[in-house]
């Protein structure tokens, strides 16, 4: 399971900030069409990135499980805001190309799988979000 992650302002562009998980460090930025220096990825950008790596690893862990002839996963992943019954809504694109000797019926349960990931299934539910002010 995750730890905490800490985000502080690092003070080397308008909005970079220095990420800390564990033992460790990333950065985030905006792109420059947003106003900061690209230095990092953006914020849905370690969306997206949480995303493909959960369903990369839950792909891999089913895989050995099952004995699966699943020689590589690759998850291609896009953001945009669409709109939904009315009402602009972010959405998440996610292309899984699975390598390997797998019949259609494996592939095709490979994809269950997929949307079975952690995080998937907490972005798919909405997230509740606690926020409070701390000294």
């Amino acid at each position: 399971m995750s730890g905490s992650v800490v985000v502080r302002e690092n003070g080397q562009g308008r909005y970079q900030q220095d990420v800390v998980a564990g033992q460790h460090r990333l950065i985030a930025d905006e792109p420059t069409a947003m106003g900061g220096s690209d230095q990092g990825p953006a914020p849905f950008d370690f969306v997206m990135a949480g995303l493909g790596a959960c369903t990369s690893m839950t792909l891999r862990m089913y895989a050995e499980r099952k004995a699966l002839a699943l020689k590589s996963v690759e998850v291609r992943l896009r953001h945009e805001k669409r709109e939904v019954e009315g009402e602009l809504r972010d959405c998440i694109h996610r292309e899984i190309s699975l390598h390997g000797e797998l019949t259609l019926a494996e592939r095709l349960r490979l994809l269950e799988i997929a949307n079975k990931c952690p995080v998937h299934r907490a972005l798919a539910q909405s997230f509740h979000l606690d926020c409070q002010l701390v000294d």
